[in-house]
């Protein structure tokens, strides 16, 4: 299969005429020939976003709202099939994939109400016939730069509210997933987006995203990736003082108390730390232990680990599907032999796995690392894989100093049955989303999703704050006197 750059509705071929090869992860299956676009189509498909603007922005809100309750009714149709696709392009399980398209449903109906809501606010003047109004209005063309591990889901959180405050859009999906980014952008056009509105370019970050970054056109920029890249885009962008969203690293940790309910506690950091085979920016990586339980959490973790089955995420007796791809692995072990030679106790797991039908594959054996020192780099240092680090803890107190003294300050919770620790956790630590007696995941697409510190530059994803992100404020006062009034100077 050759994919093509969608721009203004049609399929485009690269003008490099340059394309590199997709495969799966899990059997090496070779899936698409990609395009590795330049330059020449960014400025394309911003010239042609930007044309779209014109009229796009002066379609009625309500009316973009309807199209995205149409993609979400689309994707519902659709579930299973892109599910299947994404499982084949980027590896996670099948009902992950699912309920990764889920979100994507959930985010399309969100914000196809927006369009009927988008609220501004009226306010009392403090002059006499004088009113006074807040108002949201479009910014213009958003580049869209999304990672591979949740390809419907993430550019979901971007696009549709880009789309229903109406902006229009230009979207580097990562190169790992291209599949599932052209069967979003085909679902919006079937669904009643105009040509030109949303427009596809695939190719590098460093080619296509510095475009992207630099065009003077592009206006405002949605990204999600590592810290490293984050900078980046941060300092490019910045020269042309366009808006950026960062959506970046995590390190996150879940805090277990002695009094836990241990049953649900090696459910929940089962699911985070092996759940996309810690491929999350929400993974549980650090596994922090009040003495008391440590043992007993440590046996049990130890046997359930041991039990989870490698293999393709199609397959139903498939735990924990592979890597993005063997260089990802590479990185993984780097980092365990890292922390064997920091002198942490490897419980379990700490090598790839090629056998069998493996193989083919990207395949690590989920890990388990003990008595885990809180400055090991283990402890400290995005892994992004399955790799959990236990590390030993006195108090509550000292759980929350271990979790917050870190770069980054996404996703963390506790388990714990005590009412007390349960607030001050809630007050204390030091991430955007915080978990009682669940694992660390992401977040309902209601309420605001994002982190502290290196995890992101303070704007949200989801709910109300992807609003305020993708729209321009404007205070309008109509004055009825008659005459000029001129505020604080005649007061």
């Amino acid at each position: 299969m050759e994919l093509k750059n969608l721009i203004d509705g049609k399929p485009v071929a690269p003008s490099s005429g340059r394309y590199t090869e997709k495969f799966n992860p899990a059997t090496g299956e070779k899936l698409a020939d990609v395009p590795l676009s330049d330059a020449s189509d960014v400025d394309r498909a911003v010239e042609t976003a930007r044309r779209a603007f014109k009229s796009w922005r002066l379609t009625p809100a309500p009316k973009r709202g309807e199209i995205l309750y149409r993609v979400g009714r689309i994707l519902e149709e659709r579930k299973d099939a892109i599910a299947r696709l994404m499982t084949q392009e980027m590896g996670k399980v099948l009902t992950e994939a699912r309920g990764d398209v889920q979100e994507a449903i959930d985010m399309a109906y969100y914000m196809g109400g927006e369009g009927r809501r988008s609220f501004g606010y009226t306010t009392p003047s403090e002059l006499p016939d004088k009113f006074a109004f807040a108002m949201r209005d479009p910014i213009g063309v958003a580049a869209i730069i999304t990672p591979w591990n949740f390809p419907a889901a993430i550019p979901s959180w971007k696009m549709f509210p880009a789309l229903v405050l109406g902006n229009t859009v230009v979207f580097k999906p990562a190169s790992d997933t291209p599949l599932v980014a052209g069967e979003m952008v085909k679902i919006l056009h079937e669904a009643g987006v105009p040509g030109g509105v949303v427009n596809l370019v695939y190719g590098s970050g460093g080619v296509v995203g510095d475009a992207l970054l630099g065009h003077p056109d592009v206006k405002l920029v949605s990204f999600t990736g590592s810290v490293e890249t984050g900078r980046h885009v941060a300092e490019k962008a910045g020269h042309g003082l366009k808006r950026v969203s960062l959506e970046l690293g995590g390190k996150n940790a879940v805090l277990v108390m002695d009094d836990a309910n241990l049953d649900l506690a090696v459910e929940g950091i089962l699911w985070s730390a092996f759940g996309t085979t810690g491929q999350r920016c929400t993974a549980c990586s650090r596994l922090i232990v009040q003495r008391g339980i440590y043992p007993k959490l440590e046996a049990r973790l130890t046997e359930r680990i041991q039990k989870l089955r490698l293999g393709d995420g199609l397959l139903e007796s498939t735990d924990v599907g592979p890597l993005i791809h063997r260089q990802a692995r590479e990185r993984v072990h780097s980092y365990v032999e890292i922390g064997r030679q920091e002198g942490a106790r490897l419980v379990v797991g700490g090598s790839p796995d090629d056998s069998g039908e493996l193989s083919r594959g990207a395949f690590y054996a989920p890990t388990l690392f003990a008595d885990v020192k809180r400055t090991m780099r283990i402890a400290r240092e995005e892994i992004f894989g399955p790799v959990l680090s236990m590390i030993p803890v006195d108090t509550l107190e000292e759980a929350i100093e271990v979790n917050n003294e870190v770069a980054y300050g996404l996703s963390s919770s506790i388990f714990t049955q005590d009412v007390q620790n349960t607030f001050r956790a809630i007050r204390d630590l030091a991430s955007g989303i915080v978990y009682i007696n669940a694992g660390t995941t992401g977040a309902e697409i209601h309420l605001p999703f994002g982190g502290t510190r290196d995890t992101g530059n303070g704007h949200r994803e989801a709910g109300t704050a992807a609003i305020d992100f993708f729209s321009e404020w404007k205070s309008v006062y109509v004055d009825f006197s008659g005459k000029l009034q001129r505020a604080q100077i005649d007061d």
